[in-house]
Parts: C-alpha cells; structure tokens; sequence
C-alpha cells in the first residue's frame, strides 16, 4: 500500500487492530523513536510528533524537513482529533462518497488538512486519547511508516 489509496475497510481494520493497553509519556518514548528509528534506517526526510489530548509528548524533525512539516502535522492532527479516525480514513471516507474533504465538510484548509499520516492514538476500552503523526512522504507513505512501525510497537508490547 505505498501509491494506491486503500478502501475504507482496509483503514478501518488498522484502527480496530492497532490499540494500546495503555498510553503514557514513556510510551509515546518508545513509538517515538522506534519511528525516528525506521526513517533513519531508510534515509526519510520525515518529521514526526506524538501528542495525548493535546500535549505534545515527542517531536522529531529529520534532515530533509522543512517548517511546513509542523504545519502539515498540525492541520491532520486537528482531523483526527475532529473525526476520532485517521486523517487518511477521513480523506478516504470523502473519496469514497464522491467528494472531497473540503467539498463534504467546509473546514478551513489551513486548520484541517485529510491527508494520510495521522493516526489515532487508541487504547482498549478508553477510545482515541491523542495521536501519532508523520508528515514529509507522499500521504499513503506517510500513513503506512505509521502503522507499520505501530503494529511491530505493539507486538512488542
């Protein structure tokens, strides 16, 4: 999944799969560099932040990255911290009913931004307490560095 965008289903099922038992600053640690990890393996020019309900608990600005980094991070974290979904579901959810996000919602684009590389931070039995972004890939990349690195995260845990 690195050019097509995948069916809603398929971004649904990563939300139901990848939840936390619990979610702290030593956690967010963990995903956070595991993330820094994987870029650098790869030489990504990628920026990457993690928040819970609003407190920002990682960042990290790799070569490559510029300002507009922060600010993409900022406009797709306000969608999932909107809608409660990836910033790639809420996209895809337009896409697929003939739309645009901006068409279907109205939002103003220099707030919201439903390109891929924001994900819900989500713990069983709680729901979405904050979440993880990478911006600096194409949007479908972006989101897949998420959930790959989230998934190996949690499989360790």
């Amino acid at each position: 999944m690195t050019g097509a965008f995948p069916s809603l289903a398929e971004l649904a099922a990563h939300e139901d799969e990848l939840r936390f038992t619990r979610f702290d600053n030593d956690a967010a640690w963990e995903l956070g560099t595991a993330l820094v990890a994987r870029a650098r393996e790869q030489q990504l020019p990628v920026a990457v932040d993690i928040a819970r309900n609003g407190h920002q608990l990682f960042h990290a600005a790799l070569p490559g990255t510029s300002p507009d980094n922060d600010a993409w991070i900022r406009r797709k974290a306000a969608v999932v911290d909107r809608f409660g979904h990836s910033s790639l579901y809420v996209g895809q959810r337009s896409r697929e009913a003939g739309t645009t996000f901006e068409a279907q919602f109205g939002l103003d684009p220099e707030w919201y931004a439903a390109h891929g590389g924001a994900f819900p931070i989500l713990v069983r039995d709680v729901g979405p307490v904050g979440v993880v972004v990478v911006s600096g890939l194409p949007q479908v990349a972006d989101h897949q560095l998420v959930v790959d690195v989230l998934r190996e995260h949690l499989r360790r845990a």
